[in-house]
């Protein structure tokens, strides 16, 4: 029996990049939900909006199961999103630069026909490198479409000098959860 095929509700490059090499065959519908949150635990933010952006294209296609996913940093008390513009991702460097953040990533499976609906979040630490400020100027303008304003990804991205827990959290999709939940739906990946 073949299953339809997983929904990325995302057009991350990065979650794109993850699920394939994992050998998870998907294809991408962008959920197009505004990102707020009544919540202020970041765990519990990330877990809302990657379950909102699953639900929003589980709606459109009710027979197919859809993976929603959020990222955000926090970092002295803080939750840090994406920036809106250079200035702001100046910022948030600034704030970051040479201290220790969380990074939490929630996942969502949403697959209406079957009636499930799985939700959870991860968290890894990350340590900022102390950069200059001209250094922190030059970042500020790369990555715009990030939370937290840098690319743990990027080879040329020098920013994170450590990590405490699973890189696949910190670029933005946590593959154990993807993994545990498609399981439990009864999905199985190419690559099983």
């Amino acid at each position: 029996m073949t299953h339809p095929r997983l929904i990325l509700a995302s057009k991350s490059p990065r979650r794109v990049k993850l699920l394939t090499r994992s050998g998870i065959a998907h294809r991408v519908i962008p959920s197009h939900i505004a990102e707020n949150s009544s919540y202020k635990r970041p765990a519990l933010i990330v877990r809302e909006l990657a379950y909102k952006k699953a639900l929003s294209v589980a709606v459109r296609y009710p027979k197919s199961p859809v993976l929603g996913s959020d990222t955000l940093v926090y970092c002295k008390n803080q939750v840090l999103g994406k920036p809106a513009n250079k200035k702001e991702a100046l910022r948030l460097l600034r704030l970051q630069n040479g201290s220790w953040q969380a990074v939490h990533t929630g996942v969502a499976l949403i697959w209406l026909e079957k009636g499930i609906f799985l939700a959870g979040a991860e968290i890894s630490r990350c340590k900022a490198r102390k950069l200059k400020e001209a250094e922190l100027k030059e970042m500020a303008s790369k990555h715009l479409d990030k939370a937290g304003a840098y690319a743990v990804q990027d080879t040329d991205d020098v920013f994170i000098e450590r990590i405490e827990g699973r890189f696949d959290t910190v670029v933005g999709l946590s593959m154990n959860l993807v993994r545990k939940f498609m399981k439990k739906a009864g999905l199985t990946t190419r690559s099983q």
